[in-house]
């Protein structure tokens, strides 16, 4: 490798530990949506096969499989670190240029911006996973575009990252489209119904929907005095106001924002000489659209309309997420722009001034701790015994004094084996979304028909109906946790999606990921070698 080769590996890795830096600590980082347990249970919901939407599906089996082997708390610091890392290394590579001063620069703009930060902080992993792999997912795409022998291996190896959730595998498809060009489209296509198949196959055999009041309630929100469009063309905007970093209110920062724009768009111009970006271009105002399309005249409706009847609609909630997409073209353009003005060194520094608060995990966003002794206790008394177990208080979401209060996703069904019930609607700004596992809507009203466990989890806000508990026998009374067994319960009987079509998914997105490793010709590392200069 050159030495300039080695100076953009090096400020990668210098990217995301300015990052996650304290997440390498021991223990796990809990936040949100991002929870990670010492050894996730592999059950029927993590293939999809649960009462549940499979909102997790296959990422859940993944997890399970890999902490097998190895503790959950090293699975999380390896893919917290590669979403930083590989995604600015990709962004880099994808420049056709010999100049890594210019490389840096997409590096940085691609890994150091408001969705990576906003999106760590709400604990998106899987969706920046998916977002990471993109710039190698458009690498992959150009190769197959120029007619390189057995590209569509390399596509299908680099989208295996954002493959593991459903928004990451459909903004990888909407990149190797772009990219591949009209010729390779069936080929891309192909390839990313096979892959995602683990999750929509499910999902359009499950009998749920989603609530439609989720689309105003996820929508985009401003961040600063530009409101919402100018908040989401600098890869902001998300709905919730808690994670998004103090830096965004800058009074500048709209200004910027369009000026880094134009200089973008410039550079694109200039890139398109080398290299066909104007499909990406396209599909990153596409994503700046949906992003957007709940906060212009009629969106709501549109969106409500078609998360109400169609299945699978659920995806267009949280809308801002497909502003993703603008990210890549507006990393390469703003590094080609600047290479012709001259000022690397001083946009890099720029991009990072900008967000300072994405450094250092956030500033205590992102701490790791340890789970109390309570749990691996209670996961000790439900080993080999049959039931479900049912959690209260109910709430999707906890506040527990061991995580200094940090709004967290209940960790008991990935923590727990078997199967564990939780309520799963949401309070978002004073509405209520409602949830889509009919066991958790009996739950609500008192009914604990098929559950064989009770688990009242302590020191998070909510209540406990005592009655409900003096109904049942108490096994475990510990500071954290008390578990009861349910008298005479008689287990439910499944009602998950059929199991037959999700086994056939499966193995078919397998024997393709198969296929391609031997093509490969193992070590299957070298699928990521940047595509030669043209």
């Amino acid at each position: 490798m050159r030495p300039n080769g080695l100076t953009l590996y090096a400020t990668c890795a210098l990217l995301a530990l300015a990052a996650l830096a304290p997440v390498l600590w021991p223990g796990y980082v809990l936040v949100y949506d991002m929870v990670f347990t010492p050894e996730q249970p592999l059950n029927a919901a993590a293939f999809g096969l649960g009462d549940a939407l499979p909102r997790a599906v296959p990422v859940d089996a993944v997890v399970a499989l890999m902490t097998q082997v190895v503790p959950g708390q090293l699975v999380q610091k390896l893919a917290l670190l590669a979403i930083v890392f590989a995604g600015a290394l990709g962004a880099g590579l994808l420049v056709p240029t010999d100049r890594t001063g210019v490389r840096i620069v997409a590096a940085v703009a691609y890994s150091w911006n408001a969705y990576v930060a906003e999106r760590l902080f709400i604990g998106h992993w899987t969706l920046l996973l998916g977002y990471a792999a993109l710039p190698w997912v458009a690498m992959a795409g150009l190769r197959m575009r120029d007619g390189e022998p057995h590209a569509w291996t390399r596509l299908v190896l680099a989208c295996l990252p954002a493959v593991l959730s459903a928004p990451g595998g459909i903004l990888a498809l909407g990149t190797a489209l772009a990219t591949a060009g009209r010729r390779k489209a069936w080929q891309v296509i192909a390839i990313g119904v096979v892959l995602n198949s683990p999750w929509w196959v499910p999902s359009l055999l499950h009998d749920g929907l989603s609530d439609p009041a989720g689309v105003e309630a996820f929508s985009a929100r401003g961040e600063n005095w530009g409101g919402p469009v100018l908040s989401v063309l600098g890869l902001g905007g998300i709905w919730n106001a808690e994670v998004v970093p103090v830096s965004r209110a800058n009074p500048m920062l709209p200004v910027l924002t369009v000026l880094l724009l134009g200089a973008a768009v410039f550079g694109l111009r200039e890139l398109s000489k080398r290299l066909p970006v104007w499909p990406l271009a396209g599909l990153g105002v596409l994503g700046a659209v949906l992003a957007l399309l709940a906060v212009l005249p009629g969106g709501v409706a549109v969106l409500e309309t078609l998360i109400e009847h169609v299945p699978g609609a659920g995806l267009l909630r949280d809308s801002q997420k497909w502003v993703a997409w603008l990210a890549l073209p507006f990393a390469i353009g703003l590094a080609v722009a600047v290479e012709r003005l001259r000022a690397r060194l001083l946009v890099a520094v720029l991009l990072l001034g900008l967000l300072p608060d994405l450094a250092w995990g956030g500033f205590g966003r992102l701490e790791p701790v340890h789970y109390p002794a309570d749990w691996a206790a209670v996961r000790e008394k439900l080993a080999d015994r049959p039931g479900d177990v049912a959690v209260y208080p109910l709430s999707a979401f906890r506040r527990f004094d061991w995580n200094d209060r940090r709004t967290q996703l209940d960790p008991a069904p990935r923590y727990l084996p078997g199967t564990t019930v939780v309520d799963d609607s949401l309070s978002v700004g004073g509405k209520v979304v409602a949830g889509e596992d009919p066991r958790a809507a009996r739950l609500r009203d008192g009914d604990l028909s098929g559950i064989g466990w009770v688990l009242v989890e302590r020191g998070t806000p909510g209540r406990v109906d005592e009655n409900l508990l003096a109904r049942l026998e108490k096994v475990h009374d510990g500071p954290e946790l008390a578990l009861y067994r349910v008298p005479g319960a008689v287990p439910d009987e499944p009602n998950g999606p059929p199991a037959a079509p999700v086994v056939l998914a499966w193995v078919a997105a397998g024997s393709l990921i198969g296929t391609s490793l031997l093509w490969r010709r193992l070590p299957v590392g070298r699928f990521a070698a940047p595509r030669p200069e043209e």
